[in-house]
């Protein structure tokens, strides 16, 4: 970091800091809506070279007294952040692999005047077979929360409208890959543009065990096999 890189930096800090504190100056939703943009273009990445995947899922962290100021309007001021996310991702080319969405949440060791804005990439999934419990016994992929059970042969992944797993996802293609059961549980790639990665090697067809990690894209699973 340059000398006025680093100056930028603590004038920052100090005018998000000292000077919000002394003035007790109340958090105004056009900051927040500027923080959101910076934050999708810091963690905007290329996942190859026509896509640049930009985070899709917000947490904005409030003090107290403005997340109980804001939280009065927070449906028309999540509407309106989402709509944002939603035209500068296309105006900046960004892709993005599942629907927008926003947050606010108190955090009662912020000063009045103080936000933290954090970001995430979320998939979109949906499945030919409902999602279901953590607890099942049967082989399962899993996504953050979200268990989606192998309850056929053969699971196809990808884009397409018809695939048993479909990703909203501009990395994946639409017939990405297969997740075969047996004795071993294959993965095996279907000539996919950007590749299947099975714990983080790229792969053609590759067994895998319980805890195996599974990427397509931005989106990444973990296999259970019960």
């Amino acid at each position: 970091m340059g000398l006025l890189e680093r100056f930028e930096d603590s004038l920052d800090r100090a005018v998000n800091g000292a000077f919000a504190r002394a003035f007790k100056a109340e958090v105004q939703p056009v900051e927040i809506a500027a923080a959101v943009q910076r934050e999708m273009d810091d963690h905007a990445s290329a996942v190859d070279r026509d896509r640049t995947v930009a985070p899709n899922a917000f947490q904005v962290d409030l003090s107290l007294h403005d997340f109980n100021r804001l939280n009065r309007h927070e449906t028309e001021l999540v509407e309106e952040l989402t709509a944002l996310i939603e035209e500068s991702s296309a105006l900046q080319g960004y892709a993005l692999v599942g629907a927008p969405s926003v947050a606010l949440q108190p955090d009662a060791t912020l000063d009045t005047g103080i936000f933290r804005v954090r970001s995430d990439v979320r998939p979109g999934i949906s499945s030919a077979v409902p999602a279901v419990s953590a607890s099942t016994t049967q082989p399962h992929l899993l996504v953050d929360d979200a268990v989606f059970p192998l309850s056929r042969a053969v699971t196809l992944i990808g884009r397409a409208t018809e695939a048993d797993l479909r990703l909203e996802d501009p990395g994946a293609s639409r017939n990405h890959c297969e997740v075969v059961l047996g004795n071993p549980t294959l993965v095996r790639d279907l000539n996919s543009t950007n590749g299947t990665f099975v714990n983080g090697r790229r792969i053609t067809e590759e067994p895998i065990e319980d805890g195996g990690v599974i990427r397509i894209g931005a989106t990444t699973f973990t296999y259970r096999s019960e």
